[in-house]
Formats: C-alpha cells, sequence, structure tokens
C-alpha cells in the first residue's frame, strides 16, 4: 500500500468513533507501530486533530479542531448525504436552501459518476409535496444556541408570542427541540407555571437571555414527541366537552390518544370523555369517529352544532 493510500485508510478508522491503539492499527494496515506514529504525524500536519492517550487503555482517536477538514465517507454514507442535502431545500430553517444547495454542488463534483448516477436518478423521480401553505423560518443560529442551552443545561429567558400574538416573558430550563414538519418547538421547564411546556421557536423574539445553571428533570424524547404531537392541552382549548360514552374507559383509552383529553369509568359498560377543542364543528365531527354511542348535555353550542350535523347525514340519506 503506498503512503497516500495507507494515510486515507487509516484517516478513515479514525473517524469512527472509538480510541484506536497504535498495534490495532498497525495490524489493520500491515505495518509496524513506527509506521503508525509517523503517519499519525503526517495528518496532524495536515491538519486532522489526532489526539493520543498514553496507558494501557490509552489510544490514537480522531477529534474536532479549529477549522473542518476532508470527510471520508462510505458509498452509502456520500449517497445518503447528498439526499439528504436536496431534501432539506424544503426546510423551514432560514437560508438552508441556499447553504444545502452549495454544499450539494461540492459534494456531486466529487462523487464518483457510479454514485452521481444513483443520486441524480433518486432525485429525478423524487417529488416533495408541500403540505398547506409555506410558513415563517427560524433562524439556524437560534436553534443552535437553544441546543446549546439545553445540552449544557443553563436556564433561559426570553419574550414569546402565542398564537393569539400575546406576549410574555417566560422563563425555562430547556430539554429538547423537536421538528415538526414545516415547524420546529422548543420543550422546556416552565419556572413560572411550574409545568412542561412547548414552544415554537419561530415566535421566540430575538435577545435570549441565559440565566443559572439547572440539574435535569428525568425527559424521554418520545416524552417530547408526545408533548409536541399533543399540541394545545385539551383544557386549555376554547370549548369545553364532557361527553358520556357506551364504551368501558379501558377501551376508550386504548382507542384514543392521550392528547384527546381525560377519560373517567362511569361504569362498567361507560365512561366520561372530558374534551375540548378550538371550533365546535371539529368536536362534533370528531365525536363521530368513536364509533360508540354517546351523549352530550353541554355546551349548547357543542349539543347544535351536532344537531345540524346529523340533520346534515339525514338528508344526505334520504
Amino acid at each position: 500500500m503506498s503512503t497516500s493510500s495507507r494515510l486515507l485508510r487509516l484517516l478513515s478508522l479514525l473517524q469512527t468513533p472509538r480510541d484506536w491503539t497504535g498495534s490495532e492499527l498497525a495490524d489493520r494496515l500491515e505495518v509496524s507501530p513506527r509506521t503508525i506514529r509517523n503517519d499519525i504525524e503526517r495528518l496532524r500536519a495536515l491538519g486532522y486533530p489526532v489526539h493520543a492517550t498514553r496507558g494501557s487503555i490509552g489510544g490514537y482517536r480522531l477529534e474536532a479542531g479549529t477549522s473542518m477538514p476532508p470527510l471520508l465517507l462510505d458509498d452509502d454514507e456520500a449517497v445518503a448525504v447528498a439526499i439528504g442535502l436536496g431534501t432539506a431545500t424544503a426546510g423551514a430553517v432560514t437560508g438552508i436552501e441556499e447553504t444545502s444547495l452549495r454544499a450539494l454542488a461540492k459534494l456531486e463534483q466529487v462523487l464518483p459518476p457510479r454514485l452521481r448516477r444513483q443520486v441524480r436518478q433518486l432525485q429525478g423521480v423524487t417529488v416533495q409535496v408541500r403540505r398547506g401553505r409555506s410558513g415563517p423560518t427560524v433562524d439556524p443560529a437560534a436553534l443552535a444556541e437553544l441546543a446549546r442551552l439545553a445540552r449544557e443545561h443553563w436556564t433561559l429567558r426570553f419574550d414569546y408570542a402565542d398564537r393569539k400574538a400575546e406576549a410574555s416573558s417566560r422563563r425555562v430550563e430547556p430539554y429538547r427541540i423537536v421538528n415538526a414538519g414545516q415547524r420546529w418547538y422548543l420543550v422546556a421547564w416552565d419556572l413560572d407555571r411550574a409545568d412542561w411546556r412547548t414552544f415554537r421557536v419561530d415566535r421566540m423574539r430575538e435577545g435570549m437571555s441565559p440565566g443559572p445553571r439547572f440539574t435535569p428533570r428525568e425527559l424521554t424524547d418520545a416524552e417530547a414527541q408526545a408533548m409536541v404531537a399533543r399540541g394545545i392541552p385539551p383544557e386549555a382549548r376554547r370549548h369545553q366537552a364532557r361527553v358520556v360514552v357506551d364504551v368501558p374507559a379501558a377501551q376508550l383509552m386504548e382507542r384514543l390518544g392521550p392528547w384527546i383529553g381525560t377519560i373517567e369509568p362511569l361504569d362498567e359498560r361507560s365512561c366520561v370523555l372530558s374534551t375540548g377543542a378550538e371550533r365546535v364543528e371539529e368536536l362534533a365531527a370528531y365525536l363521530g369517529l368513536l364509533d360508540a354511542d354517546f351523549r352530550v348535555s353541554e355546551p349548547p353550542e357543542l349539543v347544535e352544532a351536532l344537531r345540524r350535523l346529523a340533520g346534515r347525514y339525514a338528508a344526505a340519506t334520504a
């Protein structure tokens, strides 16, 4: 193996997230430990920050440096990155289209012809569907700062405008950033409300102020995703309803998600569903999907909406 080929192979090994002992690298490349030490120095001279630790469990690891050195990608990795850059142009991050296209152009320039054909064939038959109108985008610097504060456990103060454009000042412990289609959300513990809250990043005003560090609470990725999927809690929605459903409580709990509302057993064959919606028409239509008999006595607006809907269904089948 030539020196240049050996250096590329050595760099490929060091880019895996683990420590390599000199003897392991020498065995892999079929050279002496001294040659490995010389090659490590050559990589350092080229700008690759190879860190070495001593001792019986010591070894070599490629770490982050002050600049971005060239990366070695396997065939599958190169294709995956190219496809990801192509689809990123539909993202909700300010400026992501231009930077993604620039990076994709650089990558395609050095891709082997066979891999370039794979990428272009896939791009040629792929169509992205934009659901609804394009919404506001977020600043990538703001996302990076939120990620840093969450990772290092710094509290945060910021001004926020809710869905009704009402402004408020919030003090939170940031935990996760969740991407949901065209929206980015911050999942955080609200210090003033002593509860978990989700915040749309595009509604956070400029001028975030970090505060003291905090001891993190228990929160899994699945729980953070569920908070964003749930959206506005049912009890905070405009119209509230109490519905008696002729289904056992356990059965209805299995059928509905936790973001629908609360379910309490009434007896062995029925239960009470407490839920809410921003529009009574939405609530009336959703109740029809329960696939069970139900009774509603309040609010009066919902009762009237159900009567109108029942009349339309009856007329449609007359």
